[in-house]
């Protein structure tokens, strides 16, 4: 008998119809047709989706879990969405609330590789919380890209990396920009004492990322950004499996358009495939996420899971210096504070700036 993974899906509907609508995302998200013409046992024995339950939760809406065929997946990054949500991403009545997977899918992908005790290792901070920032904005110069990245080191902070629409535009291209910013943070460092780290952002075809990750490890990077929904979940794990010296930080951009809850996207499925820190938009920021959906998403980072290393939740998205308190005791101290905008803005102060913030984040981990 093949293993099935636990699809929880929330379905908005009416008591009279739900039976049917669950049996209907079903038969969708594993053979897509009529079941009755289908002759082959083996089919109708293992492949065809099975409601497990239905649990009405109120006000028309629906936590209806089924059972999907674990082989179906192929056990590939991108197939695996596929078969858990493809085709009813299409349908506006559902959303995919989480999964519960058997240990030969998070067997196959493994997880991180490094996760919060490896991120924490390289800026030797085994207990309080970790500062980043992100180079911004798009259309700057590798040389004022490099300058500013220098000045935020001199402040003393853990994690610097691009902007995610940074790429390889013809104002700063990878090939530039990239060693430019790794000799300022390393000049930075050395005066601090911190060992900040960069992480520039991957761009491109597959080919094209394993070049960059190239060029970065030549200049004594071993960490990088990328948008898995814009790079593609294969070739993101591809990389993280060809790369296992290096940490991979996950951005969420594009992840509003899927019928997804954030908190499993981000927080589960990224962390399966290999994300090591995974961003997500905090709550009380320019977007709209919930405290609820936040604390859900960081659990799901964190959480014992046999085989998988915990990944770092990086909170962000319009976040300012003084909720580090708020945020601290709302996430604790395994975290990634992002603060990126608030603090940029500080410009010729931003050093200065950047050390308030680093002081700021040690200070609330000592109280």
């Amino acid at each position: 008998m093949t293993s099935r993974i636990h699809v929880r899906y929330l379905v908005r509907g009416d008591a009279k119809s739900i039976a049917a609508r669950a049996e209907g995302i079903a038969v969708e998200q594993s053979v897509e047709m009529p079941v009755e013409p289908i002759g082959n046992p083996f089919v109708i024995d293992q492949i065809i989706g099975r409601v497990e339950d239905i649990h009405d939760q109120g006000n028309g809406l629906f936590d209806v879990r089924i059972g999907l065929a674990t082989i179906t997946t192929g056990l590939e990054a991108g197939q695996l969405l596929n078969m858990i949500i493809g085709n009813t991403s299409m349908q506006d009545d559902v959303t995919l609330a989480d999964a519960e997977f058997p240990a030969e899918v998070a067997d196959a992908f493994g997880g991180p590789r490094h996760g919060l005790a490896g991120l924490r290792e390289r800026l030797r901070a085994p207990v309080r919380a970790l500062t980043a920032t992100a180079l911004k904005p798009q259309g700057s110069s590798a040389a004022f890209l490099a300058k500013l990245a220098g000045d935020i080191a001199l402040g003393g902070i853990d994690y610097i990396k691009d902007d995610h629409g940074i790429a390889n535009q013809f104002y700063s291209p990878y090939a530039e920009r990239v060693p430019a910013i790794a000799e300022a943070v390393a000049r930075g460092a050395a005066r601090t004492g911190v060992p900040t780290r960069y992480l520039p952002s991957l761009n491109g075809n597959l080919d094209a990322m394993r070049g960059q990750i190239g060029l970065a490890r030549s200049c004594g990077l071993d960490c990088v950004l990328i948008a898995p929904l814009i790079a593609g979940l294969a070739q993101f794990q591809t990389l993280v499996t060809e790369n296992p010296d290096f940490a991979f930080m996950t951005h969420p951009t594009m992840s509003g358009t899927a019928r997804i809850r954030p908190s499993f996207l981000l927080g589960k499925l990224f962390r399966m495939l290999g994300s090591d820190a995974t961003v997500f938009a905090n709550y009380g920021g320019r977007f709209g996420y919930t405290a609820e959906e936040c604390g859900l998403l960081s659990r799901f980072a964190l959480q014992d899971w046999p085989g998988i290393k915990p990944c770092v939740p990086v909170p962000a998205g319009g976040m300012l210096l003084e909720r580090i308190p708020e945020m601290l005791n709302f996430f604790g101290t395994d975290v990634m504070l992002l603060i990126g905008g608030s603090l940029l803005s500080t410009r010729e102060r931003i050093a200065a700036e950047t050390a308030r913030y680093v002081e700021a984040v040690r200070a609330a981990a000592k109280g």
